[in-house]
């Protein structure tokens, strides 16, 4: 029997990154992990703090009785009570347990929000370039993706936002720290934007929401502060994980704060407590939940990823391949040099063993991006890959 059109449709232009995540384990079995410079994938290498670890262990040890069942589809209220409170010193608003729904990571809270919030035909903007998995996730819920162009630093460009609201628009979707950038949305860019989805909602009647997916909140270089949003915009929602913080991807735990001042709050709130239920989560990891209520405030040590990111931007630099210069997260976005698209630039650079993903899947042609969330030493061994690769392309070009 056939597949539903929907995805056979999406698995013709399936995840770039996840397509080259694939090419690099089948190149590391030829040639062998060290010699292979998998840049492709955003999976965090570097170990979870020993907090974590410690409390894994005395939690697991514990295993008091029911540990293992259902709670309330939102979470345990004890552990919805510990993140309000981060939440409450990130985004400057007061909320409790209620206003936190725990979400199966991230790209689980948005599914979440996004079922609780779209009718068919809803639409969605998104600044470009874009996290690539956003379309689907608009598409898997009725909505309509809508792709808004950012400023050359790749800030947010707030007059082409204000010029694609309509009557359609459901929410503004956006990622601070940015994937695949770096860039850090400053505060004054979220009071323009707030200010103008207010003028937008005052003049039309509807007022868009604004989700902000910020997994790389704690992933931040030299104190760039990142701005809050749910005291800046009262129509706001924040998803959040800790996949990046506290180097769990695989864990698949995170959860959606609300803002204190959301229009038909309660009703949103048990929206997304249904959505959790109906999409087949049920609840996010209940031995998850309970670790993490105990790291609220515990990260990684991200001067790590500071110095690969200084290792990597020599490398870049001596070859001449110009990049934008990330503020936050562990990604480098490059231009692609002149000769050549991203496509073509990605497979010239497979020839020497180097994996990074092409621009185009995150919605920017000509750019590619490269993940440095890997150790140290294969970022150092790239140099003479990363050479060897411009000087036989400078020479065809």
């Amino acid at each position: 029997m056939p597949i539903a059109y929907a995805i056979k449709e999406a698995l013709s232009s399936s995840s770039m990154i996840r397509r080259m995540f694939e090419e690099g384990n089948q190149l590391k079995a030829q040639y062998g992990a060290d010699n292979v410079f998998d840049f492709s994938i955003g999976n965090p290498d570097i170990d979870p703090p020993p907090a974590f670890h410690q409390i894994f262990v005395k939690l697991a040890q514990d295993d008091l009785k029911g540990s293992h069942g259902y709670m309330a589809n939102a979470g345990y209220r004890d552990v919805r009570a510990a993140l309000a409170q981060k939440v409450n010193t990130e985004h400057g608003v007061t909320v409790d347990y209620t206003h936190i729904i725990m979400a199966v990571g991230a790209s689980g809270g948005l599914n979440v929000v996004l079922k609780s919030i779209l009718n068919p035909g809803d639409e969605v903007l998104v600044p470009c370039p874009y996290f690539v998995e956003y379309r689907s996730y608009i598409n898997n819920h009725g909505g309509v993706f809508v792709p808004v162009e950012t400023l050359t630093d790749f800030n947010l460009d707030i007059s082409a936002i204000a010029e694609k609201l309509s009557s359609k628009t459901a929410a503004v979707l956006i990622n601070s720290p940015h994937n695949p950038t770096g860039r850090v949305y400053p505060a004054h860019t979220i009071n323009a934007l707030a200010e103008a989805l207010n003028m937008h909602g005052n003049t039309c009647g509807r007022f868009p929401y604004l989700i902000v997916d910020e997994p790389y909140r704690e992933l931040v270089y030299g104190g760039i502060p990142v701005a809050p949003i749910l005291s800046a915009y009262n129509e706001s929602i924040v998803v959040n994980s800790y996949s990046k913080s506290l180097s769990i991807p695989g864990e698949r735990i995170g959860y959606v704060a609300v803002s204190p001042h959301a229009s038909d709050k309660q009703l949103l709130l048990d929206a997304l407590i249904h959505a959790t239920r109906v999409l087949g989560f049920t609840n996010a990891p209940a031995l998850m939940q309970r670790i993490v209520a105990q790291l609220t405030t515990v990260k990684v040590d991200i001067s790590v990823y500071e110095r690969r990111l200084a290792v990597f931007r020599s490398i870049l630099d001596q070859v001449g391949i110009r990049y934008a210069n990330p503020e936050g997260t562990f990604y480098l976005f490059c231009h692609v040099p002149e000769g050549c698209n991203d496509i073509q630039f990605i497979e010239h650079l497979k020839n020497y063993l180097i994996l990074g993903v092409p621009g185009s899947g995150f919605g920017k042609a000509n750019w590619v991006r490269f993940a440095y969330c890997v150790n140290e030493s294969i970022i150092a061994a790239s140099a003479q890959a990363f050479k060897k690769a411009m000087q036989r392309f400078l020479k065809s070009t």
